[in-house]
């Protein structure tokens, strides 16, 4: 940690010493990593499962896996988070965990049909969708608290928005990746496997990268001990009560700011949730004309790789805006750059409907680039204001509610929509979920900032 001498609060807790620039970047670099490994699986996982046999009506039945772990994964390790302290530290721990299990996960995944003669290959590769969820989980959770954990209140702008930065680098390679080993000799038909190799290599590749940025936030990063961080965030009383009932107590007193961010969660992770389930298959039928048994033709792979480069655009614009993110702020607020993002976003994801050449979807992922990097840090910046000390970690496990809710949601009644309301016309969600996110830029403008409040009081 910054060596400088911290001045004490009014409130008789200590102010937390700011960090350096490099500090901060090696505390969030595992981010890289994560969002490599969410990278190749936001845009291929669908056409996995296709190659495996599930119709794209399925599909969101499948993706739901993903936010049901979640949603009971995040808060578990957000509490135990709270009350670990071992040699490794307190959220670090769980960061080794869920890398080892994670790259476990994508290395096996599409080699899911390799035993396609004892299990079916679409359940062996739902399961490993399943593992992989809970294994990201486990390695990300924690690193939103750790911000919170080690930042003053000033610094928590640009904390979130370094992580996102760092979010945005990684999805940018792993989105552009099975492309580029396609371009650069690896096959793109299904092998005995049923997966394309620049596919399969992609994701080793993910595994390795995976690991290897979390080991750098580990060895790199520190982390307050018990004592030290008493000093700045006060005496966490709740460590005594340790027994997983009180999940349930701190969920019903979560604070006002969480409840009205919720919302605005619920508006755009429903329209994330579309994007990435349904894309690839939007753009097969809508822009390139496919009809029929497509799902394992060179052409639907092609669209496929065409929405995964896209996707690697929105993260790169994402990874720039983030570093705009502080200077946005304080021109616009908090709420005011949110909302403009999630404008952006959702022009973005409308636009889709009217592209003819698949070139111009870069285009809309201009938007979504915007939107994506503010989801990633402004609602955590909003919060953590918010958030009474020693409840980081739990708190920001109950948020991921707000998260995986919407995308529940959209897992149940998404197919079924696509079936039986757009006549199994997956661009239609695509504009849905435009439209939703348009109400999340609404709905953020309504949410009470604690935090802003108080560094606006703090410096009267």
């Amino acid at each position: 940690m910054a060596s400088s001498t911290p001045v004490a609060a009014s409130s008789g807790i200590a102010t937390k010493p700011r960090l350096s620039l490099a500090q901060i970047f090696f505390m969030s670099f595992g981010f890289l990593g994560i969002q490599f490994g969410f990278a190749l699986q936001n845009g291929n996982t669908s056409r996995i499962l296709r190659s495996f046999g599930a119709d794209v009506e399925q599909l969101p039945m499948f993706w739901i896996v993903a936010p049901l772990v979640g949603m009971i994964v995040q808060p578990l390790i957000g509490h135990y988070s709270d009350r670990t302290w071992n040699r490794v530290g307190r959220r670090k721990p769980y960061f080794l965990a869920g890398a080892l299990l994670s790259s476990a996960a994508l290395v096996f995944l599409p080699n899911s049909g390799t035993v396609s003669s004892i299990v079916p290959a679409l359940w062996i590769g739902a399961g490993m969708v399943m593992i992989m969820d809970a294994s990201f989980n486990v390695a990300m959770e924690p690193f939103r608290a750790l911000v919170a954990d080690n930042l003053p209140d000033t610094q928590r702008t640009s904390g979130f928005a370094i992580q996102t930065f760092l979010i945005g680098v990684g999805a940018v390679v792993g989105s552009e990746l099975p492309s580029f080993l396609a371009k650069n000799g690896f096959s793109q038909e299904a092998g005995t496997s049923g997966v394309a190799d620049n596919i399969r290599y992609a994701f080793y590749i993910g595994a390795a990268v995976f690991v290897g940025a979390i080991l750098v936030t580990v060895f790199k990063s520190k982390e307050y001990p018990p004592a030290e961080y008493e000093k700045y965030h006060g005496k966490n009383e709740a460590v005594a009560k340790a027994g997983i009932s009180e999940i349930f107590k701190d969920f019903a007193k979560m604070p006002r700011t969480m409840k009205q961010l919720g919302l605005v969660q619920f508006f755009s992770w429903f329209a994330l949730f579309s994007m990435w389930v349904f894309t690839t298959d939007a753009v097969a039928t809508h822009v390139y004309g496919l009809t029929g048994d497509y799902a394992k033709s060179v052409e639907y792979n092609s669209a496929g790789n065409i929405v995964s480069s896209a996707f690697g655009t929105y993260n790169l614009v994402a990874a720039v805006y983030a570093l705009f993110l502080p200077v946005v702020a304080k021109y616009l607020g908090r709420k005011g750059t949110h909302a403009f993002s999630l404008i952006a976003g959702g022009v973005g994801l409308i636009s889709i409907y009217f592209i003819k050449d698949p070139t111009m979807l870069r285009y809309s992922m201009i938007g979504i680039g915007l939107a994506w990097s503010s989801i990633l840090a402004m609602p955590y910046v909003i919060l953590s204001g918010s958030i009474p000390p020693g409840k980081l970690g739990i708190y920001m496990g109950i948020f991921n509610f707000f998260i995986t809710l919407p995308q529940i949601i959209n897992g149940i009644c998404g197919g079924w929509i696509v079936k039986h309301i757009y006549n199994g016309q997956p661009i239609y969600a695509i504009v849905l979920a435009g439209f939703f996110m348009l109400c999340a830029a609404i709905s953020v403008l309504f949410v009470y900032d604690e935090g802003a409040i108080k560094i606006k009081e703090s410096a009267k």
